[in-house]
């Protein structure tokens, strides 16, 4: 393909969703920085932070799990996703294609375009709060399911609808709306952190002369390590260090960042993720939880899971907008994702209106905010179900030539259902809710032997299967 040719597709908004990324759209390292910094310190912060609270963590726990997690999580993304999709610089869903087939692809791309949706919807939920705040309309409790009000399901239209239209622009547009919005929302929500320290400094009477006196502080007032809400699981150091490493196995492990970092110029670009990993799902985290535990502290009763009224509590009118924009932000690349997902089955239709489909889908999901209260649970679900495509493509891309077997054996061979990774897909999902449904392991702890339960299984079924039909095929 001629420079020109490159140069109009990238000016045309051309997001190369059947080709290689070429040289001439690849991006320097600072738009990945935003981007995850814009993604992972969002809205949803303001959820799962309080949502440690509820489940009863201490301090220890919390900290310490959160330090190891994330650090795994940006290995993960550094030394499993980024390499091969600067090799590649395919999306996900076509690589997966020329593995798989077109029929398995299918199947992948409705579970994986569905899930990003309801993902997408818990964040505008998160927005949608903000709106509660200003127009005080009745907004769900912890333990709701359904919209409860029609402020409620007009808040989450007019907030979806927006978000929907920048990522419908593409991963360019996402990545310039993060970078804008990125640097004060850390900012943010770091006061969010400082004011709910204050809070309680003020309320305990306690002097803080150092950080062992911050740190009594914090273990007797905010993650406490008592029993957790009605409804929350208990939460140890392993739940926490293995939340914060798979809670995004979808995009690193499970491989759906080959779609981010086929942009990239260089595969350490994935180092990135640590400024999402570190303000977002550390400080982020940690400073939502400390706003939820005073508004517990306030009243006991309350376990309203409620962003809005949080940082509106912490910071004011920009403590709103910052819950807004947090959401937005979060949800634009969801959405881009999802839609890549839904536009790879009609390769033919129009990226544009596919992801504006999306976004209203993901609208819809987001009026029930039971994904959104249920997010802890929710985002390891979505994970696992995903997971074992991404061992397929690690195994098809670095291992299958060494055992003798052909990698991207759909395209080679003409196969429209590649059943060696299908097989690998579904018993690896059979075996993980048998675990947890009988084996009393919980959701959270599957992912891991789940990846190598995948990865042997497609190794010994592509040897059956390759061989089988290697003369129909040849």
């Amino acid at each position: 393909m001629s420079e020109e040719r490159q140069s109009q597709q990238t000016q045309a908004g051309d997001e190369f969703e059947r080709e290689p990324v070429p040289r001439s759209a690849l991006l320097g390292f600072k738009s990945f920085v935003g981007m995850y910094a814009g993604e992972h310190c969002a809205g949803t912060e303001l959820t799962l932070g309080p949502l440690f609270v509820a489940a009863g963590v201490s301090a220890f726990d919390l900290v310490v799990g959160l330090l190891l997690g994330n650090a795994l999580a940006v290995l993960s993304w550094m030394f499993m996703c980024a390499p091969i999709a600067t090799r590649a610089r395919l999306t996900l869903y076509y690589q997966l294609e020329k593995i798989c087939g077109r029929k398995l692809v299918t199947l992948y791309n409705l579970a994986n375009g569905v899930m990003f949706c309801f993902l997408a919807g818990a964040m505008v939920t998160v927005s949608a709060t903000a709106l509660g705040v200003w127009f005080k309309f009745q907004m769900p409790e912890l333990s709701d399911r359904y919209p409860n009000s029609l402020g409620w399901v007009v808040a989450v239209a007019i907030v979806g609808g927006l978000i929907a239209i920048v990522a419908a622009y593409g991963y360019k547009t996402v990545s310039k709306f993060a970078n804008i919005a990125a640097p004060w929302m850390v900012l943010v929500f770091l006061a969010f952190g400082l004011v709910g320290l204050r809070q309680f400094i003020d309320v305990s009477g306690m002097e803080i002369n150092s950080a062992g006196d911050l740190w009594t502080l914090v273990s007797q007032k905010i993650w406490t390590g008592g029993a957790p809400k009605e409804g929350q699981v208990k939460f140890t150091f392993w739940h926490v260090t293995f939340f914060a490493w798979f809670c995004n196995m979808a995009m690193h492990i499970g491989m759906s960042d080959l779609s981010v970092f086929r942009f990239a110029r260089k595969s350490w670009y994935a180092v990135a993720s640590a400024s999402g990993m570190y303000v977002g799902h550390f400080m982020a985290w940690m400073s939502a939880a400390s706003l939820y535990a005073y508004q517990l502290h306030l009243d006991p009763n309350d376990t309203a899971v409620l962003p809005g009224p949080l940082a509106y509590r912490a910071a004011g009118i920009a403590g709103l907008i910052c819950v807004i924009i947090a959401g937005w932000t979060t949800a634009n690349p969801t959405i881009y994702r999802a839609g890549l997902a839904f536009q790879a089955l009609a390769p033919n239709s129009s990226r544009f209106k596919v992801t504006l489909i999306t976004g209203a889908i993901a609208t819809i999901a987001g009026m029930f905010p039971a994904i959104a209260m249920k997010l802890l649970d929710f985002v390891a679900l979505y994970g696992l179900i995903l997971m074992p495509m991404g061992a397929v493509i690690f195994v098809d891309f670095w291992l299958i030539r060494k055992f003798g077997m052909e990698s991207s054996y759909a395209e080679k061979s003409g196969r429209v259902f590649n059943w060696a990774a299908g097989l690998a897909w579904g018993v690896t999902l059979v075996t993980a809710f048998l675990l947890v449904k009988y084996g009393d392991i919980q959701i959270y702890f599957v992912s891991l032997p789940g990846w190598f339960v995948a990865a042997i299984l497609y190794i010994v079924l592509s040897k059956f299967y390759q061989k089988k039909i290697r003369p129909a095929a040849a």
